[in-house]
């Protein structure tokens, strides 16, 4: 048995009805459908290197220790490879309509959080799988790792024989008692440990770096201060609204060649243009406003790429919808983004993630819940961008041709965008809520428009 991590639990801890905390994807393939009972069989043939997928989570009375992962003695892979039918006539309506659907349920706590949808039904010969995992089970870039031991890097590739595998005998509330005494005594001394190697594993700074994170802290404090839009926090309900938008490589390389910045900055740009569009179309569009994002950012270390955890930290970053001129929105962005990394504000993120698991676990859920239910609007969206994988990858010989990213919203924060590449694309998957978000499609639209004015002024 295994405790989880404080990132870990806080994830596990801020869910309830109306916020399903799970990651996901949309996978579309060529080729025709395989049964529900293939799919199964292959995935039951590959769980031996993804083991998070047979363990279960077991809590204990008050929340007085963190919750711990435990084999699960009943796993039965039917439970979570499941099958539906794209409603007729199979297009790319009916396919969201039915994801966000899927996406919108919670995954059951009784057993290992995750699931894998066979969709068919689909026009023009295609396919889908929709996965869904649970953010305490790993964060994005952890989800293209998962991703990898699943698919395959060629159509011939040899299947895995299936696997025997028999659980550990699940631990007695005596055994969590025990253990939960025993982390308890040891966990301070590991936490300053571990918060001490991740002090140790960046050089220290000189006074003018650490004098530079402080400023870059008052300058975030007063980025809070600027004025933004009412509509995009409020309650939410249990209902989604999930829609796309693409671009390709070259068109946003293309732009970044011209106009400079990074490939991170041209895609908040396009996003921004979205906001723009959707909060002119509510008439709540004004000059200075801004879209207040959190940006989670990848600290993973190169030797940390096969870990499958969280390991992430966050920004928070202002999208200039209230300026007209698109060049200048990607100035802004760039000298934005560019002052986050100046000042190292990830990295001090990932350092007072680290001393919160000096709390004690029944203050961690307290607080991650507070987080998600505070009525203020600190943080109006959440924008992640996790690259993926540049070779076509295969599944059952059929090759995956389109993936389109879903991240979850919380409590006051209607609307959250993800970004995935895959091959020669980009795809941005847009969460909403049902209710408060019905034209969810003008920001899909307004992402498209974005990229398309930036690559109308490719020399600024």
């Amino acid at each position: 048995m295994e405790r989880m991590s404080t990132l870990d639990a806080g994830f596990f801890y801020v869910e309830h009805d109306n916020v399903p905390m799970h990651l996901g994807s949309l996978a579309l393939f060529k080729g025709p459908a395989p049964s529900r009972e293939e799919l199964a069989r292959l995935i039951a043939a590959k769980l031996p290197r993804v083991p998070r997928y047979r363990q279960v989570v077991r809590t204990m009375p008050l929340e007085v220790f963190r919750p711990m992962w435990v084999e699960d003695e009943h796993f039965e892979i039917g439970h979570h490879v499941r099958h539906a039918a794209v409603p007729a006539p199979g297009g790319v309506k009916q396919l969201r309509e039915l994801a966000a659907r899927i996406f919108a349920t919670r995954l059951d706590r009784a057993r290992p959080l995750w699931e894998a949808w066979l969709l068919d039904g689909l026009k023009g010969g295609r396919w889908a799988i929709l996965s869904k995992v649970h953010h305490c089970v790993v964060d994005g870039v952890g989800g293209n790792d998962l991703m990898t031991a699943v698919f395959d890097l060629a159509p011939d590739a040899e299947r895995p024989a299936p696997a025997s595998w028999a659980p550990e005998p699940e631990p007695t509330m005596l055994d969590l008692m025990t253990g939960g005494l025993l982390r308890a005594a040891t966990d301070p001394a590991r936490q300053l440990a571990g918060l001490s190697g991740l002090l140790l594993r960046q050089p220290i700074p000189p006074t003018g770096e650490i004098l530079g994170y402080g400023r870059g802290l008052a300058a975030s404090a007063r980025r809070l201060a600027v004025p933004s839009a009412a509509s995009l926090n409020g309650p939410i309900g249990p209902n989604r609204r999930w829609a796309w938008a693409a671009a390709s490589l070259a068109e946003v390389k293309e732009i970044r060649s011209a106009l400079g910045g990074t490939v991170n900055d041209v895609l908040l740009a396009a996003i921004t243009r979205g906001f723009r569009d959707l909060l002119d179309s509510r008439g709540e569009l004004a000059d200075g406003l801004v879209v207040r994002s959190l940006v989670p950012v990848s600290v993973r270390g190169r030797d940390e790429q096969g870990m499958i955890t969280n390991r992430v930290s966050a920004v928070l970053a202002n999208l200039p919808v209230g300026e007209p001129d698109p060049l200048r929105r990607l100035a802004l962005l760039r000298e934005e983004m560019d002052e986050l990394k100046r000042t190292s504000q990830a990295v001090g993120a990932e350092v007072l993630t680290g001393m919160l698991g000096l709390a004690a676990p029944t203050l961690l859920a307290l607080g991650s819940r507070a987080a998600f239910q505070l009525p203020q609007p600190l943080v109006q969206a959440v924008t992640t961008n996790v690259p993926g994988p540049r070779l076509p990858l295969f599944l059952l010989g059929r090759k995956l041709v389109r993936i389109y990213p879903y991240v979850p919203i919380g409590n006051n924060v209607r609307i959250s965008v993800a970004i995935f590449s895959y091959l020669e694309r980009f795809t941005f998957g847009i969460t909403a809520d049902y209710d408060a978000v019905p034209d969810v499609r003008v920001l899909a639209r307004g992402i498209r428009r974005g990229l398309a004015e930036l690559e109308d002024h490719p020399h600024g």
